[in-house]
């Protein structure tokens, strides 16, 4: 199954909310949620203020096209296409806002488990860093 995002169903809520394309409902995914939000004026926010702590979930967002700015535990980070904002403790609050029409945000969410099985080889990870062990370059989140 191959689809563009924008030729995906939408759902809108409310007027003044952005286009909101439900992947992981279309799709009938079942490992993880996966949803685009596609902001259709500047300041329009993307990802409303929230934490997962009742979930236990971990989320991914990733900025394909556009600027957004994410309010993370009270603290503002502009981001702009490329950019990946990975939370993994539940509690933390986060919300994003767009600062340019157009921007798009992938949110990617799944519950927090002990370890993720990955279908690759475990050398292929070796002398790979991760973020908890040390600070990627981040010229957009610092």
């Amino acid at each position: 199954m191959i689809a563009r995002i924008v030729d995906l169903p939408r759902i809108v809520d409310e007027p003044e909310d952005p286009d909101w394309f439900p992947i992981q409902h279309y799709f009938g995914l079942t490992a993880f949620g996966i949803n685009a939000y596609v902001a259709r004026e500047a300041g329009q926010e993307l990802i409303g203020d929230h934490d997962e702590a009742g979930s236990d979930q971990e989320e991914v967002y990733v900025v394909t096209a556009g600027r957004a700015r994410f309010t993370i535990d009270g603290a503002d980070h502009d981001a702009d296409a490329g950019t990946v904002v990975a939370l993994t403790d539940p509690t933390t609050r986060r919300a994003a806002v767009a600062l340019e029409r157009g921007t798009t945000i992938l949110a990617v969410g799944g519950a927090k488990r002990e370890r993720f099985e990955s279908s690759w080889q475990s050398h292929h990870f070796d002398g790979v860093p991760q973020a908890r062990d040390e600070r990627p370059p981040s010229p957009s989140l610092d």
